[in-house]
């Protein structure tokens, strides 16, 4: 068995129509030069190569194959088979994305070659005044309605626009006709698939000068045609210690995330001889996604946790399910998201306070 350990990605950047330069000018990410535009950052993209340790130049996918249960936890893999179950993304829209929905497991197994539907959802990092969302329709409507407003180049029309802001948590299962709207930041978690149905695109072309493909009649054939029960989901304080605050922002089947918001401890010093509070947990049945919105953090573990490793601002790292204890101090907020089991407490407690609240 490879040695386990955190193991921090170097992210792959995506070029796209509506990108920018925000992840530069933030402080995020190193982007190319010139006028290439960055849309996507993909932190746990199975190409995505190991930055530290015995396994730097490895891509992940090739992790995921040496390593197996190790890496992935056998909980991720009875919800997702032995794949990486989770793709985390920075997104920076410069302009608005394409209308689209994603399938749910389901349909995407019959109609897709036994891939992954995709449930997601977004933490808004940063928002221009007056930035939306599009999260589902403005009231109940129907397929054939749906199919006449793209006819008549009226989608938008039915369409429920959401004004967003830094903080905002939204989430978006499979099936929720959606769009991030121009001037928006956030960071992404989803069930990792490639499947996106584009239902409307504004009539933009490629920089080819071509249309961009769409997918109306599967679209169609997937969309949940009610009202979002809601939009703005409630994220639920979590117990934590005095070094730092802990909240679920959403959970379901497929993940949890949490928002670690870490208040600063010293370093220098072995970590059980620091009096700075510090967080401390234990891997188990999945791996954990770890992304700094800012934070800088150490990650402790092994032997009495006196190995650790470092994470800044942009970066992701995972800790594999088999890692075992660690414990993880510093300053500022991180997310941090995993594959939850049945009865998971987060996922108790994010659940009963959203429902409520509808």
């Amino acid at each position: 068995m490879e040695y386990l350990y955190p193991i921090r990605l170097e992210a792959s950047l995506h070029s796209t129509i509506w990108g920018g330069r925000r992840f530069e000018r933030g402080g995020w990410k190193q982007i190319p030069p010139g006028e290439v535009s960055i849309g996507e950052s993909w932190e746990t993209e199975i190409s995505t190569v190991g930055q530290n340790g015995t396994h730097a130049g490895k891509k992940l996918g090739m992790l995921v194959e040496e390593l197996g249960p190790a890496l992935l936890g056998e909980q991720a893999i009875a919800i997702f088979g032995r794949r990486f179950p989770l793709l985390a993304k920075f997104i920076d829209a410069n302009d608005k994305l394409s209308v689209q929905v994603h399938p749910d497991d389901s349909y995407a197994a019959q109609h897709e070659g036994g891939k992954l539907g995709k449930t997601e959802f977004w933490y808004i990092l940063a928002a221009e005044p007056g930035a939306s969302i599009v999260h589902g329709f403005k009231t109940p409507t129907s397929r054939a309605e749906v199919e006449q407003a793209i006819r008549d180049v009226k989608l938008e029309e039915l369409l429920h626009e959401e004004v967003v802001s830094a903080g905002d948590v939204i989430f978006v299962p499979a099936g929720t006709v959606h769009a991030i709207g121009s001037g928006v930041m956030l960071y992404e978690l989803q069930e990792y698939s490639d499947i996106t149905y584009r239902l409307y695109d504004y009539g933009r072309l490629t920089t080819a000068g071509t249309t961009r493909e769409l997918h109306i009649e599967r679209s169609l054939d997937v969309i949940h045609y009610d009202k979002s029960p809601r939009v703005k989901v409630q994220p639920v304080p979590l117990p934590g210690e005095a070094g730092y605050e802990d909240r679920c922002l959403v959970a379901c089947q497929y993940f949890v995330t949490r928002e670690l918001s870490f208040k600063g401890a010293g370093p220098g010093r072995s970590i059980e001889m620091r009096s700075a509070p510090y967080m401390e947990g234990h891997t188990e049945g999945s791996c954990v996604i770890l992304s700094s919105l800012g934070a800088e953090v150490q990650v402790h573990y092994g032997p009495a946790l006196s190995l650790c490793e470092h994470l800044s601002r942009g970066q992701t790292m995972v800790l594999p399910a088999g890692l075992g204890k660690y414990a993880i101090e510093g300053s500022g907020v991180l997310m941090f998201s995993y594959v939850p089991a049945r009865g998971d407490e987060a996922w108790q407690l994010w659940e009963t306070k959203n429902k409520e609240g509808r």
